[in-house]
C-alpha cells in the first residue's frame, strides 16, 4: 500500500513538471519525504535537477541532496554558483558533508572546501583525516552540550536555542569549560525535572562513550548493547568532540553486512553499487580470489591422481567423490557462517574457542550419524537393489559411509575454528567462509576417503 501510495505522488510531481507548474511542485517538494524528493529528482536531467534544487528553500535543499546519488551531487555542484555551494555545506551536518566529499572527484572537493567557512573546513577537514572505518569518521560534531550548573530552564532553553543546528536533541552531554565529558541526560528527563533543579542533580555520571580511533562496529555493537539513540564520542583526553547516530548505526550494518557477504562470496568489497561498476571494476574485484582458489584446489586434484590406480581397480568409488566433497563443504559452510555472524554482532570472542568446539563437535556427531545411516539405506536400497550396479558392494556402501560421517565431522570442526583463529590474528573472520572451507574440506574428504578404503578394501 505504501509503495502505491509513493509511486502515486511521485507520478503526481511528474505530472506537474510537465505543466510546467512549478510552484506546486515547489510546495510539494518542501512538504515531502526528503527522501522520495530525491528519489524523484534523480530521475531528471540535469537542467531539471538543477532548476527544482535552486528553488527549494535552503534546508530543504540540503536534505534533498543529502539523499541524492554522488553522480547527482557532483552535477548539482559543478552547476551552481559558489555562494550556493557555500550555503549548502553550511546547512549540511558535518558527517553528511564528510560522505558527500569522499565521494566526489578531487577537483569538486576543492571547489567545495574553498567556499566552505574557515570553521567548517576545518572540521571537515579533521573528519577526513581520520582512519577509514574508525568511530571518527562516521560521528557527526553538531552535538547540544549543556553545563552542570545550569538549571532545567536554561538547560531546555538552551535545547530551543541549539536544536535546528543539532543532528540529535533527545540525548544532551553535560560538558566542563574544556568539554570534557562529565554526564548525560535525556529530553525527556529535562521535561519531567522542576525548572529550578540543576542539571548536576539530574543528569547521570555513568556515560559510556566511544573513542574517535575506535573501530565503526564496535560503535555500533555498543549502541546495540544499550539501545542508545545516539553514543558521545571522545578524544584521547576525553573531550567531546561528537556522536553517532542510529543513522550512522544503519549506514555501518548495511556497509559491513555488505563487505562480509562479499568477501564470503570471494570478492573483493567495493563501495560502488552493483549497477555502477563496470564490467572490468567487476572482473577487477573477483578474479584474484578466484585464480587464488582454482591454485588451491589443484590439491585436490594431486590427491586424487596419486590414487588414480586404486580407482581404475574400485571404479564404483569414483562416483562418490562428488558427494562426499559437496557434502563436506557444504557441513564446513553451515559452521563458519554460524560463527562469523556471531563474532560479528559480538557474541563470540576467541576465549569461547573450547566451549564453540565442544557444541560444534556434538552437533557435528549427530549430523554425521543422521547421514551416515541415511546414505548406507540408500545406497543398498537404491545403487545394489533396484538399479542392480554389481560393482557398488556392501563394503563399499561401509567405506562411503564411514568417510561421510569423518568428513563431517572434520568439516564443522574447521569450519568453526578457522574464522575465530582468523579474528584473533586481525584478519576479517568473513574472508574464511565458503570458498575457503569448501576447499580445505575437499582435500580432508579424499584424503579420509581413500584412507578408509585402504583399510576396508585394501587398495
Amino acid at each position: 500500500m505504501e509503495n502505491m501510495e509513493r509511486a502515486d505522488l511521485l507520478e503526481q510531481w511528474r505530472e506537474l513538471l510537465a505543466v510546467k507548474d512549478l510552484r506546486a511542485l515547489k510546495a510539494a517538494l518542501t512538504e515531502a519525504n526528503e527522501v522520495d524528493a530525491a528519489e524523484f529528482m534523480a530521475e531528471l536531467d540535469l537542467e531539471r535537477t538543477v532548476l527544482l534544487f535552486r528553488m527549494l528553500p535552503k534546508e530543504v535543499a540540503s536534505d534533498v541532496f543529502t539523499n541524492l546519488e554522488p553522480e547527482k551531487q557532483e552535477t548539482i555542484i559543478s552547476s551552481i554558483t559558489d555562494r550556493e555551494i557555500t550555503e549548502l555545506v553550511e546547512e549540511l551536518y558535518v558527517d553528511d558533508a564528510v560522505d558527500m566529499l569522499e565521494e566526489l572527484p578531487a577537483s569538486v572537493v576543492t571547489r567545495v572546501l574553498k567556499n566552505a567557512s574557515s570553521g567548517t573546513r576545518k572540521v571537515i577537514n579533521q573528519f577526513l583525516n581520520y582512519p577509514d572505518n574508525s568511530v571518527g569518521s562516521i560521528m557527526t560534531a553538531e552535538v547540544t552540550d549543556l553545563k552542570k550548573s545550569m538549571t532545567v530552564a536554561q538547560a531546555i532553553a538552551r535545547v530551543r536555542e541549539r536544536g535546528e543546528d543539532s543532528e540529535s536533541i533527545y540525548i544532551c552531554y553535560v560538558t566542563d569549560n574544556r568539554r570534557m565529558l562529565e554526564g548525560v541526560i535525556t529530553l525527556r528527563e529535562l521535561l519531567v525535572a522542576k525548572d529550578d533543579q540543576l542539571v548536576e542533580e539530574v543528569m547521570s555520571n555513568d556515560v559510556i562513550v566511544a573513542y574517535t580511533t575506535e573501530d565503526q562496529e564496535e560503535a555500533v555493537q555498543r549502541i546495540m548493547k544499550y539501545d542508545f539513540l545516539a553514543l558521545p564520542v571522545v578524544d584521547q583526553e576525553g573531550r567531546l568532540v561528537g556522536i553517532v547516530t542510529v543513522d550512522d548505526v544503519m549506514d555501518v550494518m548495511e556497509e559491513e553486512a555488505t563487505e562480509d557477504i562479499e568477501k564470503m562470496a570471494a570478492i573483493t568489497p567495493t563501495d560502488k553499487p552493483y549497477l555502477k561498476m563496470t564490467p572490468f571494476e567487476i572482473w577487477k574485484a573477483r578474479i584474484p580470489w578466484l585464480m587464488l582458489l582454482m591454485i588451491s584446489a589443484t590439491f585436490t586434484g594431486l590427491i586424487i591422481a596419486s590414487f588414480e590406480s586404486a580407482l581404475a581397480r574400485w571404479v564404483a568409488l569414483t562416483a562418490f567423490i562428488p558427494m562426499l566433497m559437496d557434502t563436506g563443504g557444504n557441513t564446513g559452510s553451515q559452521a563458519s557462517v554460524t560463527v562469523i555472524r556471531a563474532i560479528s554482532i559480538g557474541d563470540l570472542e576467541f576465549s569461547d574457542l573450547p566451549r564453540v568446539l565442544w557444541k560444534e563437535l556434538r552437533v557435528a556427531f549427530l549430523c554425521a550419524v543422521t547421514l551416515g545411516v541415511v546414505n548406507f539405506l540408500k545406497i543398498q536400497l537404491i545403487d545394489i537393489a533396484l538399479l542392480g550396479n554389481t560393482n557398488v558392494t556392501t563394503a563399499v556402501a561401509a567405506v562411503v559411509c564411514l568417510t561421510l560421517a569423518f568428513t563431517v565431522i572434520c568439516a564443522k570442526l574447521v569450519g568453526c575454528c578457522l574464522p575465530m583463529l582468523a579474528k584473533k590474528l586481525g584478519f576479517d573472520p568473513a574472508v574464511m567462509a565458503s570458498p575457503f572451507i569448501t576447499t580445505i574440506v575437499d582435500a580432508l574428504s579424499l584424503v579420509i576417503y581413500f584412507q578408509i578404503a585402504n583399510h576396508l578394501l585394501g587398495i
